[in-house]
C-alpha cells in the first residue's frame, strides 16, 4: 500500500470524461483544447491526446509545457505578456492570444506569422463567485468595445470569451451566448476562430446533443472554428487525494488531523470557501476532518464513518484533479503528495514521488 498524501488519478474516470469531450468534437464540429491552468500531469498526456486537439496557456511556461509535452495545436494566452517572454512564447505557439488592444499593438509585429487573437470580455458571465467573475468592476481581462475592436481587425483573426468557466447549465451558456452573438456579431463574422473557453459540459446528465447544436450553430452562423477548452471538464471526478489519519481530538465535536493540508495541496477550498466531499461518507459518526498544518482554518470538510476513527485509517478527498495540483505548495514544509495513476486494468503506478531536495531547491 502507498504511503500516503498522494493523489490519484484513476484513468477509467477519465476516460469518461475523454469520451464525451471526443463526442461533442465530432458532433459539433468543434476542437478542444486542455487549459493547462487546470491540469498539467504530463504524465497522462499521452492517454489524453487521443481525444483532445492541444492544450491552452495562461503563460509561457505552459505554453512550453503544451508544445513539448501534449503537442498538437497550442494556443498561448497571457493576461499581460512581458517583453523578455513574447519570442519564446511566439515560438511555441500555434496562435498568441492578447488580452488587450495594447498588448496588440504592442506585440504583433512579433508573431511572426503566427496566428493573433484578442480577449473579447463580453461583459457578463455565469461566475457565481466574484473572485473568478472575469466581467466583475475594474475587469482587466479583455476588450469590450465593439468599436475599439473593430479597429483592429486587419491584425486579428481570432477571439478569446472566457464567461463561461465551469458552467454546468446548459440554458445559461446559451443564454450567454445569445448576449455575445447580439453585441459582438458583426466582429464574429471576420473571425477564423473563436474559443469559448470552460464549459462543465461533461457533467452526467447535461445536455450534450443540445450543446452540440448550439455550437454547430454557432460555427455555421459566423462561419468560424469553434474552440472549448476543457479543464475542471477533462478531470472532474477522476482524481483524488488520499491521506491517512494522524490524529483524533474532540472538541465540542470529533476531530481527524490527516497528513495533508488544504492550504498546501487543494488550495482551491479555503480560496472558494467550499468543502471537500470526503468518503467513507456513510454512518453514525461524524468526523471534521482538519489538515496537518498550522493554519487554524486548515480544513477540509466533514465525513461520517460507521466506526471511530483511528490513527492510520484512511481517508479519499475526492474531485482533487482541477486547480490542485497545479497550485501545490510547500507550505510548513509539509510532505509533497506523491502523484499516482491507476491504469484501466486497475493496478496502480506511482509516476512521482517528492522529498527534502525538492524542498530546498524550491527555495534559495
Amino acid at each position: 500500500m502507498m504511503t500516503t498524501p498522494y493523489y490519484l488519478i484513476d484513468k477509467a474516470k477519465l476516460l469518461q470524461n475523454l469520451e464525451r469531450i471526443a463526442y461533442v468534437r465530432e458532433k459539433a464540429g468543434a476542437k478542444a483544447l486542455l487549459a493547462l491552468k487546470c491540469f498539467a500531469a504530463w504524465s497522462v498526456f499521452d492517454f489524453m491526446r487521443p481525444y483532445i486537439d492541444g492544450t491552452t496557456s495562461s503563460s509561457l511556461n505552459e505554453v512550453r509545457l503544451g508544445r513539448t509535452r501534449f503537442g498538437g495545436e497550442a494556443h498561448a494566452y497571457s493576461v499581460a505578456w512581458a517583453d523578455h517572454e513574447i519570442d519564446e512564447a511566439v515560438g511555441h505557439a500555434d496562435k498568441i492570444i492578447f488580452n488587450s488592444i495594447s498588448q496588440l499593438d504592442r506585440f504583433s509585429a512579433r508573431a511572426g506569422g503566427v496566428a493573433c487573437g484578442l480577449r473579447i470580455n463580453p461583459g457578463v458571465s455565469s461566475s457565481s463567485s466574484d473572485l473568478a467573475d472575469p466581467s466583475r468592476p475594474f475587469s482587466r481581462l479583455g476588450e469590450g468595445d465593439p468599436a475599439k475592436i473593430e479597429a483592429v481587425l486587419d491584425r486579428v483573426n481570432g477571439f478569446m470569451i472566457h464567461n463561461n468557466r465551469g458552467n454546468d447549465d446548459f440554458n445559461l451558456f446559451s443564454g450567454l451566448l445569445d448576449d455575445i452573438e447580439e453585441r459582438f456579431g458583426e466582429l464574429l463574422s471576420y473571425a477564423d476562430w473563436v474559443s469559448l473557453g470552460g464549459i462543465h459540459f461533461t457533467e452526467n446528465g447535461y445536455p450534450l446533443d443540445a450543446f452540440c447544436e448550439r455550437l454547430r450553430a454557432f460555427s455555421e452562423r459566423f462561419g468560424t472554428q469553434v474552440y472549448l477548452e476543457p479543464g475542471e471538464a477533462t478531470i472532474t471526478g477522476c482524481t483524488t487525494l488520499e491521506v491517512s489519519v494522524l490524529e483524533t481530538l474532540f472538541d465540542g465535536r470529533h476531530l481527524a488531523v490527516v497528513d495533508s493540508s488544504v492550504e498546501a495541496h487543494m488550495l482551491g477550498l479555503l480560496v472558494y470557501r467550499g468543502a471537500a466531499e470526503i468518503l467513507p461518507n456513510a454512518g453514525p459518526h461524524e468526523y471534521m476532518v482538519l489538515g496537518q498544518s498550522c493554519l487554524a482554518g486548515d480544513v477540509f470538510g466533514t465525513l461520517r464513518s460507521q466506526a471511530l476513527l483511528k490513527v492510520g485509517d484512511r481517508i479519499s478527498i475526492q474531485d482533487a484533479g482541477g486547480y490542485t495540483m497545479v497550485k501545490k505548495n510547500w507550505f510548513n514544509g509539509l510532505a509533497m503528495p506523491s502523484i499516482a495513476v491507476r491504469e484501466l486494468d486497475g493496478s496502480m503506478t506511482t509516476i512521482r514521488k517528492f522529498d527534502y531536495a525538492d524542498y530546498e531547491t524550491s527555495l534559495s
